[in-house]
């Protein structure tokens, strides 16, 4: 596996290895490139895995002045000219789906396919009161209480958590969560929690997956029936008792899925 950047502001870093049409894996709000460690080396056997680090995370840069939801689509591209390709299969975990919706929205000749896993299509799909418990949870901690990432790391991970969960996911998902760049963080939250993607499903003309964890406690496996439902001819796949994270808590039945998917495209 090699750890590449793509130059510009701001710079972005990317785990990639094998060759083959692209697929890239884009992680969710508390993650990072790592998240994806079991899947890289699996789907390398037959494409260019690609897993990146969105602008102001993991080994990427961080940036001036506020996030526009929109410049995640807009580096994506960025990327795609970098590796010299037109189009890739875009796999995007929670946020990562969100921004996946929202990139081929905007730029519907450049994906190949769609893998959507315990995503939203926006967070009007929440009441008030769980957007007001997941800023509570995330953002109110870090911004009016002058807390670091790591110090509630451990909570978030526990509320993604499944059946399935280990001690070693648990361990993960801290770690990754404890890794994240505050400021950054907390501009993609504010960016995130209001950006409005629903009204596109209907338009979705590539192939699609949708991979959810039954116990999923955060975006629901029902909540991925329905919005498969608004996506002609796409495709739903539960995986019982894994929980948000499926592709940390149950890696080999998300990897069949997805290749399963893709082989058949």
């Amino acid at each position: 596996m090699q750890t590449d950047y793509v130059p510009g502001a701001p710079r972005l870093a990317y785990d990639h290895m094998g060759d083959g049409e692209v697929v890239l894996f884009l992680h969710g709000i508390g993650g990072n490139r790592t998240n994806w460690r079991d899947q890289l080396p699996v789907f390398a056997t037959g494409y260019h895995a690609v897993a990146w680090d969105a602008r102001g995370y993991g080994q990427s840069d961080d940036y001036n002045g506020p996030l526009d939801f929109g410049d995640f689509a807009h580096d994506i591209v960025r990327l795609q000219d970098h590796l010299g390709v037109a189009t890739a299969h875009i796999v995007g975990l929670s946020m990562g789906g969100r921004i996946a919706l929202d990139f081929v929205a905007r730029y519907p000749g450049r994906a190949s396919s769609l893998t959507l896993s315990g995503t939203r299509a926006s967070f009007a799909q929440r009441t008030a009161a769980e957007r007001e418990a997941f800023l509570r949870l995330r953002k109110k901690p870090l911004v009016e209480e002058g807390k670091e990432p790591r110090d509630i790391a451990p909570t978030v991970a526990r509320s993604l958590m499944g059946k399935r969960s280990t001690d070693a996911h648990f361990d993960q998902l801290v770690e990754s969560i404890a890794a994240l760049h505050k400021e950054s963080y907390v501009k993609t939250i504010e960016s995130s929690t209001y950006y409005d993607r629903s009204a596109a499903l209907e338009a979705i003309r590539v192939p699609t997956l949708l991979v959810y964890g039954g116990d999923d406690r955060l975006n629901s496996a029902k909540l991925g029936r329905e919005i498969a439902g608004q996506i002609a001819e796409s495709c739903f796949v539960e995986i019982p008792d894994a929980g948000h994270l499926c592709n940390i808590e149950a890696p080999e039945e998300f990897n069949d899925a997805v290749l399963t998917f893709l082989r058949k495209i």
